[in-house]
């Protein structure tokens, strides 16, 4: 059995309607995408609640391997080292390290 994952595109909707109807204009252009990535679901939050909001504990977050790909992309884009990447998406270094052997071999 397969497992879903949430819909975050109608959870961030829901948010944005009955809390902050004044950050939706800054969301619209992700909103409209027809699948989020974990990038993306990452950079709405942001925009909604800050930085703040996301607990610097990532010991039970996971990622596709899409997702993973994705951000080592994003790496490689904005020419970042592992520990600007691992600060930017609030990861370990060692995280980064261990994704960049396991999928850019």
């Amino acid at each position: 059995m397969e497992k879903s994952s949430p819909n975050y595109k109608q959870i961030f909707k829901d948010i944005l309607d009955r809390k902050y109807p004044e950050k939706r204009n800054a969301c619209e252009n992700i909103l409209n995408k027809t699948t989020l990535s974990i990038v993306d679901v990452i950079e709405i939050n942001t925009k909604i609640f800050g930085k703040g909001i996301i607990n610097n504990s990532q010991k039970f977050r996971s990622y596709k391997k899409s997702d993973i790909l994705n951000i080592l992309d994003y790496q490689k884009e904005n020419g970042l080292n592992n520990s600007q990447l691992a600060n930017h998406f609030r990861l370990s270094r060692n995280t980064v390290s261990k994704w960049k052997k396991l999928f850019l071999v």
